[in-house]
């Protein structure tokens, strides 16, 4: 198994659990605590609020994708594409 939360600061990240799979992925959510804000004085970041966000809901619909149809005989740029997708529509 490997797992990589990867920051541009040592000590940012900790609290990591995994949370089970994602849909028919094989790969399984990673969940942190990011423990300090590196800010900067002209920039600005948007970013998701994940402390509002309804995850056995996303993991419902994402859950309802036939991969093995979906996937087929498709490599692997292709795959993640329209993994993709579906996890940008979920996340709407």
């Amino acid at each position: 198994m490997l797992d990589l939360i990867l920051t541009n600061k040592e000590g940012l990240v900790g609290d990591v659990k995994l949370k089970g799979s994602l849909g028919c992925s094989d790969h399984e959510m990673v969940e942190f605590k990011i423990l300090r804000a590196v800010r900067r004085a002209h920039s600005k970041l948007n970013t998701l609020d994940f402390s509002r966000a309804d995850f056995d809901l996303f993991r419902d619909l994402l859950g309802r994708i036939p991969c093995d149809k979906a996937l087929e005989g498709r490599g692997a740029q292709d795959s993640w594409l329209i993994f993709k997708g579906h996890l940008l529509q979920a996340q709407e």
